[in-house]
């Protein structure tokens, strides 16, 4: 096997626990889409497809979605989530600010796939 059937295997596994794991939040119809689209890409990587204009759609409306998702201050969200020794979601805060980390891993982990579909 290849690096990209390794790499993009493993993040198809994880972004489909993500995307698991959003059943249970407020809005799961929104984020398991979104976490579902990112599989969807994993599975392109997989194959060796890497369409230039999704690709790049996607990665720039996460990056989008994580500037404007971003909490106001880091580190009162870290000490708010090491107090609370569980993942359940306390405050609306804390959920956008797993939301924004979501999006930002979604573009971190899809952009090699980009870089190869602008190097074609």
């Amino acid at each position: 096997m290849k690096f990209n059937q390794y790499y993009f295997g493993l993040w198809l596994i994880l972004f489909g626990l993500f995307a698991f794991w959003q059943f249970n939040d407020p809005d799961p119809e929104i984020w398991v889409s979104v976490y579902g689209v990112a599989m969807i890409f994993c599975l392109f990587g997989i194959r060796g497809i890497f369409p230039k204009l999704p690709l790049t759609i996607l990665t720039l409306a996460c990056l989008v979605g994580a500037v404007y998702f971003y909490p106001g201050e880091i580190g009162g969200w870290i000490s708010q989530e090491l107090e609370q020794k569980d993942l359940t979601m306390k405050t609306p805060q804390m959920e956008e600010a797993r939301e924004t980390f979501g999006l930002l891993i979604i573009a971190i982990a899809l952009s090699p796939a980009l870089v190869k579909a602008w190097k074609k």
